[in-house]
């Protein structure tokens, strides 16, 4: 379907006009609006080292043309931004910028400040757009679930029937800020069925589902601007709590949608997730301000940027501006604050990322706001990172940093970003964007040593002037990388082995198919006893010496044979017999290796024999 094709578009049976094509009047008089980089007279100290012959370094510029690098991925394709989604004038246009994906059935869902788009992944290497749909007002975050699509709004200029003329008062009935829920059900006809107002609009939000209600689904509302006046929202105060205990700030909003009626959609909670447990002052975590000297000035801790939740454990983690959060949300309704902590090298929590087993949760700083070159070799490679936490007993401890390994220029918007788990069984693999430092994919089964196992990065958009570009987030679904590129489209991109992922273990990541991903909703993944998945644990035990030499070659013969049909269940079950006498021995201190992993092998080894 074109884009002149989409017409019928309305809200509530209003039509609405959506602006399909941008038309020269509207980019009239856009400028490529780039601060030129003054050269330093003294070029600073590097604080890390890296490999001077990483083909990252000294990349060619270009917008549509730049040079790139590539390891332990092949890109299978490339595709651009549709008409009324970019500026023609400039790449660096953010009323255009692309932002965050969602995926539903077979299809692929990219929000944008103007809107969003669907695509069809009948063919996943090569999405076709199906819709697209223009309402501007932020950044508009993105998740699905079912027919029913979510969006962020948070700027001023967003209107209640979507239209591109903005808001011109201070105080307006026809602002929207907050989220909108779209019926999609007809994508010739798509219609916004409901607008959720809320007192700091919604910068981001996070769909939840409740395992025990089937009728609702839930959204938790992440506001990060200024307060409205109660005249255009009754009941919003920017004050602080001394002041007004009912202070819009220092919390969240918690929505309730029923799925038969989702015009019915409302605010149900306000939970004040911040306060102080045992005084009740709601202003209980981070004040704002810099940790002693040599460390950060963090952001104080009065909103969250990103919640990521994970039902099938009963937890989330929030990235609070000045602190990490853990929440129990047993109770969806009233998720409520278990631990949290602190990072002298944090400016701004900016989103968390569960690993697959809930023992560790990964938390992003986006140092600069992801408009600044913050990935230079003068920048200390602990700021603008990612840090790990591990999980135990509902408290996180600091476990290591993971920052690109490799520097990029001054002309290059880079901070760590978006990223998801890739479902490699017996790791933690996350692949995550870093604005214009591209993709990085990041073992961090070993908090304290994470390294890379691949990436794919870019030249600047420009080598003289620092434009906002990149990757907004990097996802894994169904076997495919897709990438969110800022000022150019989506890229997808498939594994292919190196000495650090063997060819066994892309087979058993690819496996794992499912209907719907949204960034912050995580799902479980449980693993099938089949032959790619022991496979991969093989080759895991081999690289990391984990496993005798002398017993490699029984486990590789008899997954030839399972693989052709003709292994017994006594013949596996002897093999994996042996694996747990290795396992025992190991943990009784006779000899080294990898006991749970040898265990894991062996029990996926006797499901093999059914």
């Amino acid at each position: 379907m074109t884009l002149e094709q989409i017409s019928g578009f309305t809200n509530r049976g209003m039509a609405l006009a959506i602006g399909l094509v941008i038309t020269a009047n509207l980019i009239a008089g856009f400028s490529e609006a780039a601060a030129q980089i003054a050269p330093d007279s003294v070029t600073p100290e590097p604080l890390f080292t890296w490999d001077p012959n990483d083909p990252r370094l000294e990349l060619g510029a270009g917008w549509m043309n730049a040079e790139s690098a590539i390891r332990g991925l092949e890109q299978v394709s490339e595709i651009p931004r549709p008409d009324g989604f970019f500026n023609p004038a400039t790449p660096d246009d953010g009323r255009f910028s692309n932002t965050d994906l969602a995926f539903e059935g077979q299809y692929l869902y990219q929000g944008n400040y103007n809107g969003f788009q669907i695509y069809d992944l009948e063919d996943p290497n090569t999405p076709m757009l199906a819709l697209s749909v223009v309402c501007p007002g932020g950044q508009g975050d993105i998740s699905v679930y079912g027919d029913l699509v979510f969006m962020s709004a948070q700027e001023t200029r967003g209107r209640l029937d979507c239209g591109i003329e903005g808001v011109a008062d201070s105080i307006s009935a026809e602002r929207m800020r907050g989220v909108r829920i779209f019926d999609v059900s007809d994508l010739s006809n798509p219609m916004q069925v409901a607008a959720i107002q809320s007192c700091r609009g919604s910068h981001t939000h996070t769909l939840v589902i409740d395992p025990d209600d089937s009728e609702n689904v839930y959204v938790y509302i992440q506001g990060t601007s200024s307060v409205r006046p109660t005249e255009e929202l009754p009941g919003c105060s920017g004050g602080e709590p001394d002041e007004d205990p009912n202070t819009a700030l220092f919390r969240i909003e918690v929505v309730r949608v029923p799925l038969n009626a989702p015009e019915n959609a409302e605010i149900v909670n306000m939970p004040r997730i911040f306060a102080d447990a045992e005084t009740g002052n709601i202003a209980g975590l981070w004040a704002g301000g810099d940790h002693g000297a040599g460390t950060q000035d963090t952001r104080r801790t009065h909103q969250c940027h990103d919640i990521t939740v994970y039902p099938e454990i009963g937890l989330a983690a929030g990235a609070c501006s000045g602190n990490g959060i853990l929440l129990d949300i047993s109770d969806v309704v009233n998720p409520r604050r278990i631990d949290e902590v602190l990072d002298p090298n944090f400016a701004y929590w900016h989103s968390a990322t569960f690993n697959n087993g809930g023992t560790k949760v990964v938390f992003t700083d986006e140092w600069g706001g992801g408009g600044q070159a913050r990935c230079r070799a003068s920048d200390p490679p602990t700021w603008g990172a990612n840090a790990i936490f591990t999980i135990e007993d509902g408290k996180m401890t600091l476990g290591g940093y993971y920052k690109l390994p490799v520097p990029q220029t001054e002309t290059e918007n880079c901070v760590a970003h978006n990223g998801s788990i890739i479902p490699v069984p017996g790791r933690d693999l996350m692949v995550q964007a870093w604005y214009q430092g591209g993709l990085s994919i990041m073992d961090f089964t070993d908090p304290a040593n994470a390294f890379e196992v691949a990436f794919f990065d870019r030249g600047p958009l420009s080598a003289e002037a620092l434009f906002t570009g990149g990757y907004w987030s990097t996802y894994w679904h169904n076997g495919r990388i897709y990438g969110a590129e800022i000022s150019r489209g989506i890229d997808v991109f498939r594994l292919t082995p190196t000495e650090h992922l063997s060819q066994a273990e892309i087979d058993a990541a690819e496996l794992i198919q499912i209907d719907q991903f949204n960034a912050q909703m995580q799902p479980l993944t449980v693993w099938p006893a089949v032959v790619p998945v022991a496979r991969a644990y093989l080759d895991q035990l081999v690289r990391g010496n984990g496993i005798l030499n002398d017993r490699v070659p029984d486990v590789a013969n008899i997954l030839d044979r399972a693989e052709r049909g003709t292994a017994t269940a006594t013949q596996l079950a002897q093999v994996a017999a042996q694996l747990d006498q290795d396992a025992i021995a190991i943990r009784a201190g006779t000899r080294g290796g990898d006991a749970e992993r040898l265990s894991t092998l062996a029990e996926v080894l006797r499901n093999l024999g059914g």
